[in-house]
This record gives C-alpha cells, structure tokens and sequence, in this order.
C-alpha cells in the first residue's frame, strides 16, 4: 500500500492539454520518467471532440483551425504524422459573403485573393498584395522564430530589432491598434471589416495598443489554416502515443491538489484520492498561476509580492458560444451563385459588412450584451467526411466576441437563455445560407463560455488562452517577470501552458520552451535539433 501511496518519478507534468502533452513526449524521450497527471478522464484538452448533436457526428467543441502546423516543432520532432495526424489545407481559406450578392474571398494562393479584393475594391487588391508580402516576411522571420525560443525583456527585443531594416519596420508596428491599422491600410469598409474581424478573432482587441505585433501574425495565418482529419483530436491521440512509445505514462482522473514543497523546492503532487507522487527532478504545471500558485503551492510558500502579482492576473473579456450541427446537407450560400468558391471556403465571415457593424457588436458583448450577432461558420465535412457519417454534414457556428458575463443575469444565464441564443445565430446564419432549415438540421446543440469553463478548468469564465492578450500579460510578462522563462520561484517547479509565452492556441510555443528550459537545466543532452527558420533568425539577428 505504501509503494503505491508514494511513486516517485523524474517529471511529473500537471495537466494534459497539448502543451502537457509535448512536454511529457519530449522529456520521455530524453530518458527520463515522466508521469503526466490529467483532472479529466479524457486527455486534450482543448483538442476535444464530442458526439455533442447525435451518434456518429464529431464536433470540435473547442480547437478547430489550427494556424501552426507548418512551424510548430513537435509535428516533425515527434513524428507526429507517422503517429496518425493529418491535416488538409483547403485552398479556399476565408469567404465574406456580401449582401450585393458577392464575396471577398481569401486563398491559399495569394493571387487569387488579391484578384477577389479587386473586384470589390481595385486598390485594396493591390494594398493586399503588398501587405501579404510584408507581413508574410515580419511572420515567418521574425515572429514565428521568436514563438520558440524564450522572451527578451522589452528594451532587449527592441534594441535586437533595431539593427535591422526588417526590424525595425517591424517594431512600428508594436504600438498601432488592429482598427488604425486596417484603417490605414485599405479603404473599401467592406475590406476593412473582414481583416479587422480576421486579425482580431482570437482575443487581440481592436482598440488596444502594445500588442500591434501580433497583426501580422494574424493576418498571416488567416490564410493557413489546417483542419485536422479525424477531428482535432487526433492530435492528442498521437501526442499520447508520443508518450506512451517513449516509456512515458499518463493518469487521468488523477485532479491535483497540492504541488508539495519543501525549504522551497517543489518535491512532488498530492491527488484528490491522498496519494502523493514523488518528483525527483520537476516539477511542471501547466494550470493557469492563480490554480498553480495560489491554489497548488499556497501563499504560505511565496513571497508576498509574488501572491499579490498572481492575484492579479487577469483574464479574457470575451469568450466563445458555438453552434454545432448535424446535417443533411452542407450550408449552401446565396453569394454562391455569384461565386461557387464561397460554398468551398473553409471559414465564412458572417453579421457585418462594416468597420462600425463589426466595433460596435464587440462594445456590446464588453458590456455584457449580446444585441448583434458576428461570427464565422464552418462545414468541416466537405473536407473531411469521416466525421460524420456517409452522406451527412457537421456544421459549426462560433462568435468569438461573447461575454461570459452577461448583463443582469450575470454567467449563470447562459443556462436560461442558450437556446434562445443558438436560434438567433441560426437565423443570422440562415440569412446567408438559407438552407440551414429545420428539415436540413438533424439535432443543433451550443457551447458557451460557462461550459467551456466547467469543462476546462484552466479556461476560467471562458478565457480560451488561459488570461488575457493585455500588455501585462504578453511577452515578457507573460505570465510575470519572475516566471518568464518558464522557471518560477520555487525551485524545480516550471510553468509551461498557455498562460506563459506566448500564450494560447495550438502553437505549441509554451511546452517547446519550457521542454528546452528543463533540459538545459539538468544538463541533459537535447534529441531534437533546433529548426532551420530559428537558426536563420538568429543569423540575421532577429533573436538572441
């Protein structure tokens, strides 16, 4: 009894999202004992898929597009598709349906997106092109580089960047809104409204300065996107084999309850159940600080001015409320008949033509209000058919301006009112696609950023990044100073989730550089080489 009350292990990792799940992967190859700990029965994390409609329909309730499959170390380090991911890369990436009838489409093939923006506004084709290139460039050199390796303070970065001409063009950028931008930029509003909803979709507000660098990031991966086959949990599937060919072992339902330390060092975890597991090396959490920290070390093992940083970590305004479907038939759009590419493209922009229309449904959802309905859909079927059965669909709506607060019914809400609210998206979405019937639709279920939170734990009042895109939480800061390199103050802990650099969605960046940090720390000698397009960055002195 007493052998099973206190296993010891090299690594213990604490939370099985696709983060803790590289982690494990990496350092289990690297020949250490790993135990990676999962709260929930199932692994993933945000990598979830669920029959949410009806038997035999798979949703992604959660992650869908994914933007770094081209970059992101672990797909080729860890072999990933010889463990069962795939991915399709739909050519047509992002339509915008218009109410004249046509659409601005983007493409995998810029040309062909520029040739789209030139029907509606000539010169915006031509601004699309030049910024295509550049941002292209600001991406792949400088910014998906700087993804995997760890942050410089703020004056550092900027000196680094300064000495280059690319560098320094980009650093202009790091002060400008996403709205000033996009203004800036083009001038048709219809073109200025479907970048400014494109670049601020995944939490970057419209009107905040300081974070200005992410622009290109977002623009560029607008058009390249991946969606995974078989669902986007495939991916976890396959880093869970990484874990378990590599001598590595997983246990869910296994919800930790405190992160042992002793003369301030982390020692090990204790469970829900009492049993306490032993690491003799590290420890890494990948919870959010205030659950690792606050919750799992305890004030009494910080220093008061650490517990009060911590406490003050804050999280997204908006959330997510998603609409899934089981269909007949796929979404078939008016603006098709002007435009067969529409009824092809992997995302549909849909509730705004303009600049105000997009601004002012976000102001609302700040306030807690859900007064206009934006968003995009999705019909993951016409690219890969085996998530649902032969001949049918999956649909998914999803508006990623949503408050999880709503005004006077406050969270709790969203119980009361989330069919009201999945209708209201359906009648948005009908007003484009008219075919999305009560005869077309076999069962329709929705998601809201409650049920992302009771889901996830890590995701508190929906925040699907883990903590807000402020510039207090960014960069160098993210999550805090003192935890920047994934070290933290106690010793032998490490930070490596989507609260630290450089934040959320499934990029990989935050498991990458904690897994680098470990290893230099033990003085363990590295499997994997760094990739081509870092060592580049560091030559033409982009990164240090």
């Amino acid at each position: 009894m007493r052998k099973m009350q206190e296993q010891e292990y090299d690594i213990i990792v604490i939370g099985a999202g696709h983060n803790g799940e590289a982690i494990a992967a990496y350092l289990a190859k690297a020949g250490l004992k790993v135990l990676l700990l999962e709260r929930r029965l199932e692994v993933g994390g945000g990598l979830a898929a669920e029959e949410i409609t009806k038997v035999g329909f798979l949703h992604n309730i959660h992650s869908i597009y994914h933007m770094a499959v081209d970059f992101a170390p672990p797909y080729q380090d860890l072999n990933l598709e010889e463990l069962g991911v795939r991915y399709v890369y739909p050519d047509v990436q992002v339509a915008f349906p218009l109410k004249d009838g046509r659409a601005i489409i983007l493409y995998a093939d810029p040309e062909q997106s520029v040739r789209s923006i030139s029907k509606v506004s000539e010169k915006d084709g031509e601004v699309y092109r030049r910024v295509y290139e550049k941002y292209k460039r600001f991406t792949e050199e400088i910014i998906i580089p700087a993804t995997y390796v760890p942050p410089l303070p703020a004056t550092d970065q900027i000196a680094l960047l300064e000495r280059t001409e690319l560098g320094s063009e980009f650093l202009g950028l790091s002060e400008r809104t996403p709205i000033d931008v996009v203004n800036e930029l083009f001038v048709d509003e219809r073109v200025k409204a479907l970048m400014l909803y494109l670049i601020t979709m995944w939490g970057l507000q419209y009107d905040l300065s300081g974070l200005g660098y992410l622009i290109p990031l977002y623009f560029n991966r607008a058009t390249n996107y991946r969606l995974c086959i078989g669902t986007s949990h495939k991916l976890s599937s396959a880093l869970t084999r990484a874990i378990y060919l590599n001598g590595g072992m997983i246990l869910d339902n296994a919800e930790v309850v405190k992160i042992i330390v002793e003369s301030g060092e982390a020692k090990g975890v204790v469970l829900a159940d009492g049993r306490r597991i032993m690491a003799s090396k590290a420890v890494v959490s990948t919870l959010d600080p205030p659950q690792t920290f606050l919750k799992l070390v305890g004030k009494e093992n910080l220093d008061e001015d650490f517990a009060y940083e911590v406490e003050g970590w804050e999280w997204e305004q908006l959330s997510l409320f998603t609409v899934h479907l089981a269909l007949k038939e796929p979404p078939k759009y008016t603006a098709s008949i002007s435009n067969p590419d529409v009824d092809r493209a992997l995302i549909c922009v849909l509730g705004f033509e303009t600049v105000d229309e997009l601004t002012k449904a976000i102001d609302d959802a700040r306030r807690g209000k859900l007064t206009h309905i934006v968003g995009n859909a999705t019909c993951p079927t016409l690219f890969d058919p085996t998530q649902a059965p032969p001949g049918f669909h999956t649909a998914l709506f999803e508006n990623p301006y949503t408050p999880y607060d709503l005004a006077e019914i406050g969270a709790e809400g969203w119980d009361t009112i989330r069919y009201d609210y999945l209708e209201r998206c359906l009648n948005l979405w009908r007003e484009y696609a008219p075919n999305i019937t009560d005869k077309n639709i076999l069962k329709a279920a929705a998601y809201t950023p409650l049920d992302i939170e009771r889901k996830l734990s890590t995701m508190v009042k929906g925040s699907i990044k883990h903590g807000a895109y402020i510039p207090t939480q960014m960069g160098y800061f993210r999550p805090n100073m003192r935890c920047s390199h994934y070290r933290t103050p106690i010793k032998k802990l490490y930070v490596g989730g989507a609260s630290t650099y450089p934040g959320g969605l499934i990029t990989f960046g935050p498991g990458y550089n904690v897994v680098n940090a470990i290893t230099e720390d033990l003085g363990i000698k590295k499997w994997w080489k760094e990739p081509e397009y870092i060592t580049k960055a560091r030559e033409k002195g982009y990164i240090p």
